[in-house]
């Protein structure tokens, strides 16, 4: 089968995605609301002050200090804090959190590791997830319960049926290499709005979000048919690039990224070539194309990564530079740029 690479063909195949589509896409995925809901008492505003970095929501030892709904927006993003569930008299206040948590996009269920699960953690947490929305149970207050932890979680595991994730609100323990790779894995586009929101954590979600990404693709090239998966691996890899830029709170259109792509890369036929010409060989050959493919959408996106965390400074000469020592020593040049990137 002839490859559709520079030809008529392939101008058809790229027109056919709907590029402006794929941009308003990225732009959505910004305005992310994360709603952090759970018992009264349970830290919620402790942690929504430790998530944006200073003290917006007031904290006291006093239950249901929390009255409404308090929403902070940094750019796009809004992160949600709310009253309490289970206050004695707090029935409105209850349905005020509730409603909250419908509205968001995703919810962070936090309960009191000292405390134990109890029933009205169930049946909360099993009413939140009949939303249909991602919900992710975190276990505060672990400082408390240090040496018992594991049993605590072994308890929650088998009462909710849920791998939670323990944190401290206080100290921030567990927050940024715990709840937030998992608030990411709940829905990966979120790294958009969570990068954009809370920059001390965007080379973290900005990595997560190349990984998943050259995953994707490498399982789309190991389609058979030759040239079939081009359109949709040139438009994750634009996805991908629109989305890390989003990170740094850099606005690029589809054409940009596209020429940032070109930049570091090359055209889109030297690119996909080596990974089409693989399939030739049934079998073994698509999974040579998975590979090659997979490789090269992450390499394009460490390399679109140091881009931006330099500042946009590296010339082309450098960006085309990079991507060639990608490709080769994949292992020991993650290891450099790691190092010039601490």
């Amino acid at each position: 089968m002839k490859l559709p690479l520079h030809l008529a063909d392939l101008r058809g195949l790229l027109q056919a995605l709907d590029w402006d589509e794929l941009s308003l896409a990225v732009q959505r995925e910004a305005a992310t609301r994360l709603a952090i809901v759970g018992p009264v008492n349970s830290g919620k505003s402790t942690l929504f002050n430790q998530m944006m970095g200073r003290r917006v929501s007031p904290v006291t030892a006093v239950p249901g200090t929390t009255q409404t709904v308090l929403e902070e927006r940094f750019g796009p993003f809004v992160l949600v804090d709310t009253p309490g569930f289970g206050e004695v008299g707090g029935m409105d206040r209850a349905e005020i959190a509730r409603r909250a948590a419908e509205e968001a996009d995703v919810i962070v269920l936090l309960l009191d590791a000292a405390a134990g699960i109890r029933q009205s953690d169930y049946e909360l947490y099993q009413s939140l997830k009949a939303t249909g929305l991602p919900v992710i149970v975190a276990l505060n207050k672990m400082d408390l319960v240090r040496r018992e932890l594991p049993a605590v979680l072994d308890d929650a595991r088998r009462k909710l049926g849920v791998e939670p994730i323990p944190v401290c609100a206080r100290s921030g323990a567990g927050v940024a290499d715990r709840l937030i790779p998992a608030i990411v894995e709940s829905h990966p586009w979120i790294a958009v709005a969570l990068g954009r929101a809370l920059p001390a954590y965007r080379h973290q979600l900005a990595r997560r979000l190349i990984r998943s990404a050259a995953t994707l693709n490498g399982i789309i090239a190991a389609e058979p048919v030759p040239g079939l998966d081009v359109p949709l691996l040139l438009a994750g890899q634009v996805r991908m690039v629109l989305r890390i830029a989003a990170i740094y709170g850099e606005s690029l259109s589809v054409r940009h990224a596209k020429e940032l792509l070109t930049t570091i890369a090359g055209g889109v036929g030297l690119r996909f070539l080596a990974g089409q010409l693989a399939k030739i060989l049934p079998g073994p050959g698509w999974v040579i194309s998975g590979v090659v493919n997979g490789l090269g959408t992450w390499a394009i996106g460490e390399v679109a990564l140091l881009y931006f965390e330099t500042g946009k400074r590296l010339t082309p000469a450098q960006l085309r530079a990079r991507y060639r020592q990608m490709r080769r020593h994949p292992r020991g040049e993650n290891a450099s740029l790691e190092g010039e990137l601490s």
